[in-house]
């Protein structure tokens, strides 16, 4: 039996395409006022539900009546009660997508009202909103500095689902996280493995946060935090992991990331590059999407294997191989050629 939505007609299709942003808001108002947070506990009249949250009943009735059609909360009269999906916008499952809703309100909504521009250029949307590069306006903020590690740390974590535990890392006593944000991916790699030491690097304003990640793991003793740009140079170590960098650059940019990983290397070096492998052809698919979002935000892109093994090919690294989780993200395995 065809769904309601392939026998509406396509005029009508279309809309609901076109009203994709309106959804986008709905979303983000549920994530920004923790109204999956508080129904945590249980279902909750609306009205009672708006007052604890500081809205409008009626308008947050509203709010949760489109989004009970796509699965995030349940209604019965008055009452409503969160979902499995709901649940991912609040505070406290594992699954939290919370602080990437917020990120994504505060940082992309409203960039990607040039995105017409983009494609027109080729410059990123967030440039010519902001007038400066994503990262430098974000740079200049300490507080969205922070959401970003917690909304990318969050995200990651989900999008690789079992690829730590699928890919063997390679053998190597210093393990060098470049890019590593707060810490949190060198952390997941050196449990267990007490004979390896980690450098976390990253830009002051970003890698400042590992301190207490690292602390809070017990690892200070075996973790380096290094602060420095990955443009400029990169520290010395046997293994080097590149985990949702390389997707931010276009490949002049990745190239010159890569060029210093491969300049600092020592013989027998590994570089595992964790990061999403577009499939071929026209098969739906999430890195398809986030592609657009590396497109209209920094200029960056998703790309296929065959891109994959172009770009590390021109590194100076040869591609040994590719591990595919049960996530986004794969992890491509190289040595220096």
């Amino acid at each position: 039996m065809a769904s309601a939505e392939t026998t509406l007609p396509a005029a009508v299709r279309m809309q609901q395409l076109l009203t994709g942003f309106e959804i986008s808001q709905a979303l983000f108002v549920v994530a920004e006022l923790g109204v999956a947070t508080e129904l945590l506990g249980g279902p909750r009249r609306v009205d009672d539900l708006a007052a604890v949250v500081g809205a409008d009943a009626d308008a947050l009735a509203r709010i949760i009546r489109v989004l009970a059609q796509d699965g995030v909360f349940r209604t019965s009269g008055d009452t409503v009660d969160i979902t499995d999906l709901g649940r991912t916008l609040a505070d406290g499952p594992a699954d939290s997508v919370r602080s990437v809703a917020r990120y994504f309100r505060q940082t992309h909504y409203a960039p990607f009202g040039n995105l017409l521009d983009t494609v027109r250029t080729g410059e990123p949307a967030a440039t010519v909103f902001l007038g400066k590069p994503f990262f430098d306006w974000i740079n200049e903020n300490p507080e969205l500095a922070e959401l970003q590690n917690q909304a990318m740390a969050g995200f990651t974590q989900h999008a690789r689902g079992n690829l730590l535990a699928v890919h063997d890392l390679p053998e190597g006593a210093i393990v060098a996280d470049i890019g590593g944000a707060d810490g949190t991916l060198l952390v997941e790699l050196l449990a267990g493995r007490p004979e390896r030491r980690g450098i976390v690097f990253d830009l002051p304003s970003t890698v400042s946060a590992a301190g207490p990640t690292v602390r809070a793991a017990g690892l200070a003793e075996r973790v380096e935090i290094v602060a420095g740009d990955f443009f400029t140079g990169v520290p010395v170590a046997d293994v080097y992991v590149l985990s949702a960098v390389l997707q931010d650059w276009d490949d002049t940019s990745a190239l010159r990331i890569l060029g210093n990983v491969a300049k600092a290397a020592p013989a027998g070096a590994r570089l595992v590059v964790i990061d999403m492998v577009v499939p071929e052809g026209d098969v739906p698919h999430p890195t398809k999407m986030i592609d657009i979002t590396m497109l209209g935000m920094l200029g960056g892109r998703q790309r296929s294997e065959s891109e994959w093994r172009r770009l590390l090919t021109a590194g100076g690294f040869a591609l040994r191989r590719i591990t595919a989780g049960s996530g986004l993200y794969s992890a491509l395995e190289a040595t220096v050629a």
